[in-house]
């Protein structure tokens, strides 16, 4: 089968597809593509299954050398791709030859960017899933991110693949500055109506601390009417927990299976794209509204 050479890794490059579900009651997170959008669109692109593994880059993406013929699409953060030196576009299907060379220069907006080969990655499937899992080191590629002289095999590009472009209106903007939509929580309740006049009202910072499990926002303190904590239950991915200290942590693809931190709301489905590519310092804008409207856009966005 066809393999690929990591020549330079990135600062996290890891193998994910759509996550590990099914498995959250016997405490195993979910994992999987942070941007779940650009993933599902890399794979339409190269005529995979929608669920099939890519790289995730953050920040930075990998190096790669081909040592067969393939086609690979990139979606998400433009990191500025090059083949052999010449810039090649984003959101369309590029074949690529024996021996060429895939490298990126300097990030210019978005955060993550997914890189698709036709075929998909051959790893291991690990409770229905590719996905790596780092903090439990399993899934992917060894448990682990990609590093420098990784080669990982790819699978064949079926013979009939066509040359395919986004359109216009498939392909996302990355703004650093979002307004996240979100529906009430279940434990809203356990909060001042001062703190929740904050938490709607005001601009949060997304922190350096923030990762793939979590990301930490700084702003006004939303306050409790009593205690933070609760019985322990289940986390969404979009969660928003607030602890004592009374900044807010949104839950992302890596989270815990429960938490204990009263929740005060959830990002909808629909715009966790947009804070999956959110750089750290970016500012975020919270928005109620209605279960129907998360519905609509979901719909609207096919996502």
């Amino acid at each position: 089968m066809p393999k690929i050479k990591i020549n330079k890794a990135g600062v996290l490059s890891t193998i994910q597809d759509l996550g590990r579900y099914g498995y959250q009651q016997f405490g195993m997170p979910v994992s999987g593509a942070m941007d779940s959008y650009s993933l599902k669109l890399a794979n339409l692109l190269v005529g995979n299954n929608l669920n099939e593994a890519c790289i995730e880059a953050t920040l930075s993406a990998p190096h790669i050398q081909f040592e067969s013929k393939t086609y690979i699409a990139i979606c998400g953060a433009d990191m500025q791709a090059q083949i052999n030196g010449r810039k090649i576009p984003m959101y369309e299907t590029i074949a690529i030859k024996a021996t060429d060379k895939l490298s990126f220069g300097k990030i210019k907006n978005g955060f993550r960017t997914y890189i698709a080969f036709a075929g998909g990655i051959d790893v291991p499937m690990l409770m229905g899933s590719k996905s790596t899992y780092l903090a439990g080191k399993i899934g992917g590629f060894n448990g682990r991110k990609l590093i420098k002289g990784d080669v990982l095999t790819i699978g064949t590009p079926p013979n009939n693949i066509k040359i395919i472009k986004a359109k216009k209106e498939q392909i996302p903007l990355w703004p650093n500055h979002i307004v996240a939509h979100i529906i009430a929580g279940p434990e809203a309740n356990y909060f001042t109506a001062k703190a929740l006049a904050n938490f709607l009202g005001s601009e949060f910072k997304l922190s350096a601390q923030s990762d793939r499990m979590g990301y930490q926002l700084t702003g006004k303190k939303i306050e409790h009417k009593l205690s933070a904590d609760i019985i322990s239950s289940g986390i969404a991915f979009g969660s928003i927990q607030v602890p004592a200290h009374g900044q807010p942590i949104i839950m992302m693809a890596d989270r815990q299976t429960t938490g204990g931190y009263a929740r005060i709301a959830n990002v909808i489905s629909a715009d966790l794209p947009y804070l999956a590519q959110l750089m750290p310092g970016s500012s975020i804008n919270f928005k109620e509204v209605t279960l129907e409207q998360a519905h609509k856009q979901i719909i609207r966005l096919g996502t």
